[in-house]
């Protein structure tokens, strides 16, 4: 399917032909720039300013298509922190971005963050809440930035503790349709969304699996498209037995595997990796 995307400054004409015989779709790949000090994979490491905008610089380098600033830890178990830390964490590397010439997405779900990040000029919003939290959709609803809506249960502090469905793939795209009513119903038009399944929120391994392996029924059913974050997550651990600093030759793999299922956007930490892969894979997919 093909999809028109609308990210602030920018506009993507997106697509995946997996299993229909034609060119293979490659994805945009979506650089992940942690600004927090407790991320479970690189916390700390990018929390300066002069850090971050070295990182961000090197994957746009690597073959970046996007820059997600995340201020806020939202790995299972975590706490939240609060609208003026996360604030004081996100808005200098906004700031200090802006010239770099590709969309900067902010991850939040506090309607505060985003609405200083849209006067900022971030060129797309990703909410792990799917904008569910009161004043979320008052806060975007008049930009033209890019929203990201995830699934997630509950919270990060609880998420785990909730991992229970008859039918993880159709309550995930019950939810989703849902909250993409609530977005269109206020005025947002749909070629400013994308989704997520929220693969690690709330899910066992086995609901991650079935959610990857139904990427194309996910974009097919809501006609939308779909960013895939699998990057080192603990599904990888589970499946591989590595531990997150090993992690990185399955998070490729499952890269790919979201691609060719249907995923339009991949959201990664290792980047010029992901890009090699990808190139690869399209390649040898071209018929």
């Amino acid at each position: 399917m093909r999809h028109f995307l609308q990210c602030g400054r920018f506009g993507y004409s997106l697509g995946a032909d997996a299993g229909t015989g034609g060119d293979a779709a490659s994805a945009l790949v979506m650089g992940i720039l942690n600004v927090t000090p407790d991320s479970f994979s690189d916390g700390g490491r990018f929390q300066s300013l002069e850090f971050a905008i070295s990182r961000a610089e090197e994957m746009v380098a690597d073959g970046a298509d996007m820059i997600d600033i995340g201020g806020e830890s939202t790995r299972p178990g975590s706490a939240p922190v609060s609208v003026e830390e996360e604030l004081q964490r996100v808005m200098p590397a906004l700031y200090a971005l802006r010239g770099l010439g590709k969309p900067l997405s902010v991850d939040t779900l506090k309607p505060a963050v985003m609405r200083e990040a849209v006067i900022a000029g971030a060129d797309m919003i990703n909410d792990v809440n799917g904008f569910r939290a009161p004043g979320a959709i008052d806060a975007v609803r008049d930009s033209d930035c890019g929203l990201c809506i995830m699934h997630m249960v509950a919270t990060p502090a609880t998420m785990q503790q909730q991992a229970q469905y008859t039918d993880v793939v159709a309550e995930v795209i019950d939810f989703l349709a849902g909250r993409i009513e609530a977005l269109t119903r206020a005025g947002i038009a749909r070629n400013r969304l994308c989704i997520d399944p929220g693969f690690g929120f709330g899910k066992t391994v086995a609901h991650n699996v079935a959610l990857l392996r139904n990427i194309g029924r996910i974009e097919r059913e809501l006609d939308l498209p779909v960013l895939a974050g699998l990057s080192r997550k603990s599904m990888i651990g589970a499946i591989t037995g590595r531990p997150v600093e090993q992690r990185l030759a399955g998070s490729l793999a499952g890269a790919l595997a979201a691609v060719a299922q249907g995923a339009a956007l991949i959201r990664v930490h290792d980047v010029s990796e992901t890009v090699d892969a990808l190139k690869v894979w399209q390649q040898a997919g071209t018929q």
